[in-house]
């Protein structure tokens, strides 16, 4: 379908006209060609500000409750430009549904099959791939019991390959030990996978450095590995940079992935956005703009990432950025660019003189966003930090 922006060379995908029984190439079949990879955005924070989530929980049973607000999402995540579904699978493990007390009369299983069967749906109605993925366990911290730990994520990987999804995805995780136990694990099914931490550029929550957490996870046979939620866009690409470096003084090799917050968070604390004030009903404020993303898609595509996608307070619209961002390297655009002028290029249209002059690419990548908020300050004191300010005065 060609594109009906006059500003656009690319051309557009209509994914939707696409054979859904066409064979697709796998993540690693595009990833080992060079391919640039979109994933698609955050599902739990959009889902309870939509009213289907409860916050507190984020359990996802909301894919056996409402399965048509889960699809719409899916959708709007692969009309913008996602190469791929994630289940709406996370902290889906029985003992997170069991502690949050959330969900009585739905099973973990009953869960994780809807949601294969509804990104399943979505992703053939264009060439997307289906990930299945899995999330830190609160069995971990409270046991620290690799057998247990490892039978949590042996009994998710078998309700997913059930439903035969294309490749898993580590997700959440801030102890890389747990994640090393997860990819050891879902390694048996002969399926790819890929490893996320949510950890900042100091490492993970016992302070094993990002370089070292990338070995371990690739040592344990994790074929694409980075970071996901937490901190900010460009902070996580300083730590996926740090795991490229200790990769390669390791002399081992794996494709790069990130899945950033859509927040800002300057703070880079160690907890990340959950230690923050704002979090997490008043995070409107720190939202990324598209504009933020197109920066945040070129940096992660210099540093030699190639899986670039969003997690928590990415919407459709970010995912549509970093589509629009890496059209020239994918060779077309999404559906949803059809929608929207290219850096603004639309706005040549409108009726007030001082609008139009906005319809430019210079004006949009030097805007300094006002809060319009004049009594916040544009920083916070986290949580953990403050707790680490409090204890060094006691100790004095």
């Amino acid at each position: 379908m060609d594109c009906k922006n006059s500003q656009c060379s690319e051309r557009c995908t209509d994914t939707s006209t696409m054979d859904s029984k066409e064979k697709r190439k796998g993540i690693l079949e595009r990833l080992n060609a060079g391919e640039v990879v979109v994933g698609d955005g955050g599902y739990v924070m959009q889902l309870e500000r939509r009213g289907y989530v409860k916050a507190g929980h984020w359990t996802p049973e909301a894919a056996v409750e409402h399965p048509e607000a889960v699809r719409q999402l899916h959708r709007e995540f692969l009309r913008a430009g996602a190469n791929v579904i994630q289940t709406f699978t996370f902290y889906c493990s029985e003992d997170k549904l069991e502690i949050s007390g959330n969900v009585t009369n739905i099973t973990g299983a009953q869960i994780n099959e809807a949601a294969c069967d509804l990104a399943r749906e979505v992703a053939n109605e264009g060439d997307a791939l289906v990930a299945g993925c899995v999330s830190k366990t609160p069995c971990y911290v409270k046991s620290h019991s690799e057998t247990e730990v490892k039978a949590i994520f042996k009994k998710q990987m078998d309700d997913f390959l059930k439903k035969d999804i294309d490749f898993f995805i580590v997700e959440f995780v801030d102890h890389v030990e747990e994640a090393v136990w997860a990819v050891e694990v879902l390694k048996t099914s002969g399926k790819p996978v890929g490893a996320t931490l949510c950890i900042s550029p100091h490492g993970d929550m016992h302070g094993v450095p990002p370089g070292q957490c990338a070995v371990r996870m690739v040592k344990a046979g994790a074929d694409i590995v980075g970071v996901n939620c937490h901190l900010d866009p460009l902070t996580c690409v300083q730590t996926v940079k740090l795991m490229k470096a200790g990769l390669e003084k390791a002399g081992l090799k794996a494709h790069l992935m990130i899945q950033p917050l859509g927040f800002h968070t300057p703070e880079c604390n160690i907890g990340g956005y959950t230690s923050l004030p704002e979090y997490p009903f008043a995070l409107e404020t720190r939202a990324m703009t598209r504009w933020d993303i197109h920066k945040y898609a070129r940096e992660a595509y210099n540093a030699g990432i190639r899986y670039i996608g969003g997690c928590c307070g990415f919407e459709p619209y970010h995912i549509r950025a970093i589509a629009e961002e890496v059209a020239a390297e994918r060779g077309f655009l999404p559906p949803a660019s059809e929608k929207h002028g290219l850096w603004g290029a639309a706005l040549e249209m409108h009726t007030k003189p001082w609008v139009r002059a906005r319809a430019r690419r210079e004006y949009w990548e030097n805007l300094l966003p006002a809060s319009g908020r004049p009594k916040c300050p544009s920083m916070a004191t986290p949580a953990d930090d403050y707790e680490k300010q409090l204890e060094t005065k006691i100790q004095m």
